[in-house]
């Protein structure tokens, strides 16, 4: 029980740094463009939404307690949205900085334009991974614990 506690909140952890890379990064990038369009940045703004959902709930969800695995579907529904995130952002990108999982260019460099682009696919991917493996611990975690108590139950009936 012990393992699935730490496992928890090792990935907890991970969500958090790495949306908060991608919400770093990403609203440079919207404060630098304030005076556009907002409807041709809303990729952005959606993926920096999403960003700060995920940064809010791995905060909340990082105190460790059994409960917090019974958050199974808002987790598969984070995931979802980053995997959106992960999409609508190589949509934009287009191609342009080279193949979407080549990630040899990875940068924080205020130069390297597509290092950043780079840096936030990559993290908003391994973010969308780390939301679906919680999602999934939480599934199995609940599923043992139910299977338990009907087996206890089960157990003690007079029948």
């Amino acid at each position: 029980m012990i393992l699935t506690d730490i496992f928890s909140m090792i990935l907890r952890l991970a969500e958090l740094a790495f949306a908060a890379i991608v919400a770093g990064i990403n609203g440079e990038y919207l404060h630098a463009v304030r005076h556009a369009d907002s409807w041709a940045q809303g990729r952005f703004i959606y993926t920096e939404v999403v960003a700060g959902i995920a940064i809010f709930l791995s905060i909340i969800w990082l105190i460790p307690f059994a409960g917090s695995f019974v958050h199974w579907p808002v987790d598969i529904i984070i995931s979802i949205c980053w995997f959106v995130a992960f999409g609508l952002l190589v949509n934009a990108l287009n191609g342009s900085c080279g193949y979407v999982f080549d990630w040899d260019n990875i940068s924080f460099n205020r130069n390297n334009q597509c290092g950043k682009w780079k840096a936030v696919e990559a993290f908003a991917f391994l973010s969308a991974i780390c939301w679906l493996v919680s999602a999934i611990v939480g599934i199995i975690w609940v599923r043992d614990r139910e299977s338990r108590v009907y087996r206890r139950r089960w157990r003690s009936s007079r029948v």
